[in-house]
């Protein structure tokens, strides 16, 4: 690549603003590399970022689940990450400096060096080379970067999904320890939901509950058979919890929450739960939101094991992966809204319900 070529990038300068800029894309030096962004995949953490809900140091530039081919990189990084100029790739959002305690313990999220201050998405783009985002023709990884290999004739825009389908396998079968035979409630039909149902299938469960709630959920719950689940509830119908029991005489060995701004949801995953059941939370809702119907008796009556699950890990994603060039469910064929960088923030607006349309199960970023 010829010294002064730029990049264009979509940069979030406050919430409600973004706007294109030209960055200069660095020279690649022995332990680090150049991505050409090919899809980037947005979820609730992006339109988030967007309004402003989830704060952040601006100017930034988003985008967490990036897949691309290497454009450059140097040979240390070459061997650590086992990739080559033309590879496709995804990107994790976490870095790992490898050395640390948690590192060491594969805990990288909690990096000693990183931790939350260098996820890809988040980084001021004052840090140079300010292309630490997917949301940009092309993104920086530092040495420390996570990279997993991506086989060619799995398209970007599906490879995206490596991210959201390894935290329902993270979340829905890893943390709660899902066996086969196991009654699993996932809450929230959105795209961390459907690929929470396909884990927990996967992993044996013997039913599979997705629920969702009202009009904006109905193409989700329409969908949730086709991903693992074998009752589809809308709660703003039908109670949950007569539902599950009727199908299965009883309540939930495993409850994950993945909703997103729904305070009501966990009493719900609570009432969910048989005793000494599990109940995985994932899904955020905003500081201060309270947790309206909850009483922490119930947690205390049926001797629960409430879990809190944050982000994703290196096993998760690859299992991702295959799962993903397994084919066994239509991740193909999700409704998917496919957009450049200038119609980003049209696409955000909709997601984040500030602009008329149902927002898409699966939305990308295509450089």
């Amino acid at each position: 690549m010829s010294d002064g070529a730029v990049a264009r990038a979509l940069v979030l300068e406050a919430p409600r603003s973004l706007v294109v800029r030209q960055y200069r894309i660095p020279p690649i030096g022995e332990d680090d590399a150049l991505v050409r962004v090919e899809a980037c995949g947005l979820c609730g953490t992006d339109h988030e970022q967007y309004t402003g809900e989830l704060a952040g140091g601006f100017a930034f530039v988003p985008g967490h689940e990036t897949v691309g081919t290497i454009a450059a990189i140097g040979p240390t990084a070459a061997q650590r990450w086992g990739v080559s100029v033309g590879d496709r790739v995804a990107v994790e959002v976490f870095q790992s400096c490898r050395g640390c305690a948690n590192c060491l313990g594969g805990e990288y999220r909690r990096c000693l060096r990183h931790g939350l201050a260098d996820m890809y998405g988040f980084i001021p783009v004052d840090r140079e080379p300010g292309l630490w985002g997917g949301y940009a023709e092309y993104q920086y990884l530092a040495p420390d970067s996570m990279v997993l290999p991506v086989a060619g004739d799995l398209s970007p825009e599906v490879a995206t999904l490596f991210n959201p389908l390894g935290a329902g396998i993270r979340w829905g079968v890893t943390v709660p320890e899902t066996k086969p035979g196991d009654v699993v409630a996932v809450l929230g039909p959105g795209i961390r939901g459907l690929c929470a149902a396909a884990a927990a299938k996967e992993a044996g469960a013997g039913f599979v509950m997705v629920t969702g709630f009202g009009p904006r959920d109905a193409e989700r719950l329409a969908l949730a058979a086709q991903f693992g689940a074998d009752l589809a509830v809308d709660v703003a119908i039908d109670d949950p919890v007569a539902a599950l029991t009727k199908q299965t005489g009883g309540l939930a060995d495993v409850v994950v929450d993945v909703t997103a701004k729904a305070p009501a949801a966990f009493a719900q995953a609570i009432a969910l739960a048989r005793p000494a059941g599990t109940v995985v939370v994932a899904g955020t809702r905003g500081l201060g939101s309270g947790a309206p119907g909850f009483s922490p008796d119930n947690v205390v009556l049926k001797e629960l094991r409430v879990l809190g699950a944050l982000g994703v890990d290196t096993t998760a994603y690859q299992i991702a992966l295959d799962l993903l060039m397994s084919r066994r469910y239509p991740f193909v064929s999700l409704p998917r809204r496919c957009v450049r960088l200038e119609d980003a923030e049209d696409l955000l607006a909709t997601m984040a319900g500030e602009r008329e349309g149902v927002p898409p199960i699966h939305g990308v970023l295509t450089p």
